[in-house]
């Protein structure tokens, strides 16, 4: 098991592969925010931002990123699930996300799938008035760009829940739901996308969702989660798609 601590090329050789990097960076850069947010405005909403200055908390989430990285060929879905609630998933999830989209040739996608406590719209200030994922699931008829909004932080979009729903089983593994993650990572070679995760002892929602990902996080609130709730929460998940633990604190 891979312990990461909070407070603690690809290579193209086709022409076409060209082409299509290209037109993703060239997307990505056209890729602007209406209104990017202030550092303080950006510390009040608990996202990481860049500066002069070293800060071990961003230090961490580069190097988590950095790991991430290392260990996939091209984009990829990355599930953050706390072992229990108030572990912090909600923040590593969204500064996991803001920490891809520093890289100017990179955008993130955060995608909100607690159902039952969703918090990322609310934190973040992200008024939501075209609804989000649930409403997108359960019309049929919809388009996913008008629930895909600006969060003021530049190539970092956010998915919200939407509606309120008690259990997310039936959409989460959805046809519906599996076919919109696939297009939203493959419609552009440089996206990342996040999912963050209702706690895993809270139900079996984590592990449908492990199902939609390439990667999982496990966050486990330190002083917290005992080392048997870490243990037991991570034999939840497929081996080879466990990328670590982030051991969480005061967040």
């Amino acid at each position: 098991m891979n312990d990461f601590s909070l407070g603690g090329v690809r290579e193209i050789d086709d022409i076409d592969g060209i082409a299509e990097r290209r037109i993703a960076s060239r997307s990505i850069a056209r890729m602007g925010t209406s209104r990017e947010l202030t550092p303080q405005q950006s510390t009040e909403r608990s996202i990481i931002h860049r500066s002069d200055v070293a800060r071990p908390e961003v230090d961490a989430f580069r190097e988590l990123r950095t790991r991430l990285l290392a260990t996939a060929d091209g984009n990829f879905v990355t599930l953050v699930a706390p072992v229990s609630r108030g572990a912090g998933g909600s923040f590593v999830a969204r500064n996991l996300a803001a920490a891809f989209a520093f890289d100017d040739s990179k955008s993130a996608l955060l995608v909100d799938c607690d159902l039952r406590h969703p918090s990322q719209h609310t934190t973040m200030k992200v008024d939501i008035p075209r609804g989000g994922l649930i409403d997108y699931l359960e019309d049929l008829g919809s388009d996913i760009a008008p629930v895909l909004y600006d969060t003021g932080v530049p190539r970092l979009r956010l998915l919200p829940v939407g509606r309120l729903r008690e259990n997310g089983v039936e959409y989460f593994s959805s046809f519906r739901m599996r076919l919109l993650v696939d297009s939203l990572r493959s419609r552009y070679p440089d996206r990342y996308l996040f999912l963050d995760s209702p706690p895993v002892n809270g139900g079996p929602d984590a592990r449908i969702l492990a199902d939609l990902a390439d990667a999982v996080v496990l966050v486990a609130g330190y002083g917290k989660d005992t080392p048997a709730a870490i243990s037991r929460a991570a034999a939840s998940f497929d081996p080879a798609k466990f990328a670590g633990v982030v051991f969480n604190q005061g967040v």
